[in-house]
């Protein structure tokens, strides 16, 4: 699986895994229970991992980079629903984020994400024409 199939449904928890596309919706797979379904565009949005950045104290980052930050470090992931140590825990992983950008609940999907991912062995690296993209506009 690859990581720029990934996309995040509001209204639902979790990761799913694009399958295909219909003009009214999408058929996803859930990585949690693996079950496939359709997913209509009129009642919830997508957002594809791949296009979310990340507030920090200088220019936004892609979501990849937070998440291999993740990977590098040697700090245990933090539990969920424990705020000031979700926070605690990206001060010291990631202290460029700007915390006063970047909501608790946004870092506790990224904590939530990152384990999804992980437990599903994907590395959260970005499509080759997307990276060649941005090496072009530079």
């Amino acid at each position: 699986m690859e990581y720029s199939k990934l996309i995040s449904v509001t209204g639902l928890p979790g990761l799913f895994e694009l399958v295909g596309s219909k003009t009214d919706g999408a058929i996803v797979k859930s990585l949690d229970d693996k079950t496939t379904r359709f997913v209509s565009s009129r009642v919830h949005n997508f957002s594809h991992l791949e296009s979310i950045e990340v507030y920090t104290v200088r220019d936004n980052v892609n979501l990849t980079d937070v998440f291999q930050a993740m990977g590098k470090s040697k700090e245990a992931l933090p539990s969920d629903k424990d705020a000031a140590a979700v926070k605690a825990y990206f001060q010291k992983v990631y202290p460029d984020m700007d915390f006063s950008r970047v909501y608790s609940s946004d870092m506790k999907k990224m904590v939530k994400w990152y384990s999804i991912i992980k437990e599903n062995n994907i590395d959260p690296t970005l499509s080759e024409t997307e990276e060649e993209e941005e090496e072009n506009k530079a």
